[in-house]
């Protein structure tokens, strides 16, 4: 088990003001499995004390084990449970506040009426003022239907909306980029690119967010054909920018090159499938696609278009079989898919120095644990292991150089220039097996990607503004 702040609670507690109490309560805690972390008084009572004792768990259930440990220990009453997590969701986690104040005659008469009149008419007579006079030059339009929710799948609009005000926050917190979610009651494709369409006027990008495979590629791709701002679908490309960025560094700890490998993948979903385009782009010749029914290749019956497409991408000496079948002298594995698609058995058959990306979350492929042995590089999608894939290693900096030069689009070339930067963050000299990637609190992450980005946008020709390059 490993216990996260994300199943935590804060448990008040009444016990009774004799030596070895705490040391009780502390002991029932350690055996339940659960991180012991703030400890508070709230107050002293004539024989007792009130404490807050914060605990960390592995889950829902775990959390409800550890709360009926404490209720166990004689001389300790459980006043009350508060969830750390949904008490960060109280009223939600994002909020509209003013750039400029409005504190007199004089700033109201600015801000609104009568003075506002005169930049409307300036943007109605010239329309590219809009991105030096209103929020549009670093304002994002975070769009999901709640129909692939992180793992939950199809929750609807409503359910999706705490993880779009999270990705907002990400947006601000990494990127200096303002973002508003919008969840939309239709899972229709013309719906959807019709709602974003009239509504990109006051965006300078869309970020499509959690929509489910194949309709979220024709929506990425109308949009992207009828709108001249950035559309960019984060599940698709930010991990891919991410892969890509932690394969580079993990090849140069291996010695190995990205034209020479072959690379194995589960998962040719959305995900799948941007992750195999930009390893393309980069310059690998080998990869191997596979579904819950092995291999794709060209041939196989009863794929859709999507997948018929990708085999068509990929495996060029048609290789047929289980993905463990298809691990027997590969160097790399890419997991974006479920947990147990491969085995450490099929980890064991690769070829020597293997390089092991499992990204399911929260339980991998692989258990990291059972191939920690085998594999020369391991990358997760979680924060309880080295080298997390996240996105927030991305997005921020993507869209932020691409406002910064207010792009029309984000092109391959951009998210190839974003992955570079991400990997060059970490020092030659500092790379190491557990470090191929950097930490997402890196600040310097950002504005590297950021730059590059921005350089990447005026070389593909797809910048209105260059000045912020050339600054």
């Amino acid at each position: 088990m490993h216990p996260s702040a994300s199943f935590s609670a804060t448990i008040r507690i009444r016990l009774d003001d004799t030596p070895g109490s705490f040391a009780r309560l502390a002991a029932a805690i350690g055996a339940a499995g659960a991180s012991l972390g703030a400890i508070d008084i709230v107050r002293v009572e004539r024989s007792t004390k009130i404490r807050d004792v914060t605990v960390l768990a592995a889950d829902a259930a775990h959390l409800d084990e550890i709360v009926a440990a404490v209720e166990g220990v004689d001389g300790i009453e459980v006043l009350h449970v508060s969830d750390r997590t949904f008490l960060m969701h109280l009223g939600g986690k994002i909020e509209v506040v003013p750039r400029s104040p409005v504190k007199t005659r004089d700033d109201l008469s600015m801000a609104y009426t009568p003075g506002v009149a005169r930049v409307s008419k300036a943007i109605a007579d010239d329309p590219q003022k809009v991105w030096a006079l209103t929020t549009k030059q670093h304002m994002v339009a975070v769009v999901t239907d709640g129909s692939a929710v992180l793992g939950l799948g199809d929750i609807g609009p409503e359910a999706a909306l705490p993880v779009m005000e999270g990705k907002a926050m990400l947006f601000k917190e990494f990127g200096g980029v303002d973002a508003f979610p919008i969840c939309l009651a239709t899972k229709d494709v013309d719906e959807i690119v019709a709602a974003v369409k009239a509504i990109s006027p006051g965006f300078g990008g869309i970020n499509l967010e959690d929509i489910s495979a194949p309709r979220c590629f024709e929506i990425e791709e109308r949009l992207r054909r009828e709108l001249d701002i950035p559309v960019f679908h984060d599940d698709q490309h930010g991990t891919a920018i991410v892969v890509l960025a932690a394969l580079v560094n993990a090849l140069r700890v291996t010695g190995k090159r990205l034209e020479d490998v072959k690379i194995v993948t589960t998962g040719c979903g959305a995900a799948g499938t941007a992750v195999t385009k930009i390893l393309l782009a980069a310059g690998a010749r080998t990869i191997v696609g596979c579904d819950e029914h092995g291999a794709l290749y060209r041939g196989r019956p009863n794929l859709n278009d999507a997948k018929r497409e990708y085999a068509e991408l990929t495996n060029p000496n048609n290789e047929q079989g289980t993905a463990d079948e298809m691990l027997a002298g590969a160097d790399v594995f890419i997991g974006v898919s479920v947990p147990g698609a491969v085995t450490a058995a099929g980890i064991a058959r690769m070829a020597p120095g293997p390089i092991v990306f499992a990204l399911a979350n929260p339980r991998s492929e692989v258990d990291p644990e059972e191939i920690e042995q085998i594999a020369a590089v391991i990358a997760t999608g979680r924060s309880d292991y080295p080298n997390q894939i996240n996105n927030v290693l991305a997005f921020p900096g993507v869209f932020r150089g691409a406002l910064d030069v207010r792009a029309r689009a984000i092109t391959p070339e951009m998210e190839l220039a974003a992955a570079h930067a991400i990997a060059g963050v970490i020092p030659a000299e500092e790379l190491s097996a557990d470090y191929i990637v950097p930490s997402v609190f890196d600040r310097s992450v950002a504005p590297a990607v950021a730059r590059a980005v921005s350089e990447a946008a005026v070389s593909a020709g797809v910048a209105r503004d260059q000045q912020e390059v050339q600054r």
